[in-house]
């Protein structure tokens, strides 16, 4: 008796299918998981730098917080494709190789680095100034101010942007697969699209889709955690 997946789809290859999906899932969970670790810490190392210089911030600093700035807008403004191809050279430094999921994580982390520090300094902005004040009267550095103040009350504002960056990881390594990345994305270029393969093209977006929505499923909930343990519920 035929099973449903030989009477549907005669002749397939379900086993060369699974085994495609599942090196290029793989590959995807790697690349995506180390640029994400990599990103929230430089991203929210650097939204840290452009707050505490920005002229709201703690330590004023027009001289470093407007070419910091450029540079950040800079590289927001370069859509992901171009530049992980313009990148190249840096990737190659930096890994021997601009093929690759590890190669892949280059263009990933330089993309997506400035956007999360955007975001975590517009979350450090929204702390109210009269907890910052407050610090400073009671005789408080700048560091202890943002290691003891600012950081501990933005913690569900970093948990949001965070979930933010881990979906944007997996959209840029899906398209990275466009210019030799590996993983999904290469996946559906070369055998969904390419060769027509519309089981692996439905699959691959299913499998995306699944990925991001439990990145923010496990986000609402640490966010709302977060939120009560901060009101002390």
């Amino acid at each position: 008796m035929l099973s449903l997946s030989e009477r549907f789809f005669p002749g397939y290859n379900w086993d060369r299918a699974t085994g495609n999906i599942w090196e290029a899932t793989r590959e995807t969970l790697y690349t995506s998981s180390i640029s994400f670790v990599v990103i929230v810490i430089l991203g929210i190392a650097l939204g840290v730098m452009l707050y505490i210089t920005s002229p709201l911030g703690v330590s004023p600093a027009p001289w470093l917080y407007q070419p910091l700035g450029t540079a950040v807008n800079i590289v927001r403004a370069v859509p992901f494709v171009i530049l992980a191809v313009a990148v190249i050279p840096v990737t190659r430094a930096i890994v021997g190789t601009y093929i690759g999921p590890t190669a892949a994580i280059v263009p990933i982390v330089i993309s997506s680095v400035p956007f999360v520090a955007r975001l975590a300094e517009t979350t450090l902005l929204n702390i109210g100034q009269g907890k910052i004040e407050a610090a400073h009267a009671m005789g408080a550095t700048r560091t202890q101010i943002v290691f003891k103040v600012l950081l501990p009350e933005s913690v569900p504002g970093l948990i949001a942007l965070s979930t933010f960056a881990g979906i944007a990881v997996v959209s840029n390594s899906a398209m990275v697969g466009a210019v030799g990345g590996g993983g999904l994305g290469n996946l559906a270029l070369t055998y969904g699209y390419q060769r027509f393969d519309y089981i692996v093209m439905t699959v691959t977006v299913v499998l995306l889709v699944a990925m991001v929505q439990a990145l923010q499923s496990i986000g609402d909930v640490l966010v709302a955690r977060a939120s009560r343990a901060q009101k002390g519920e």
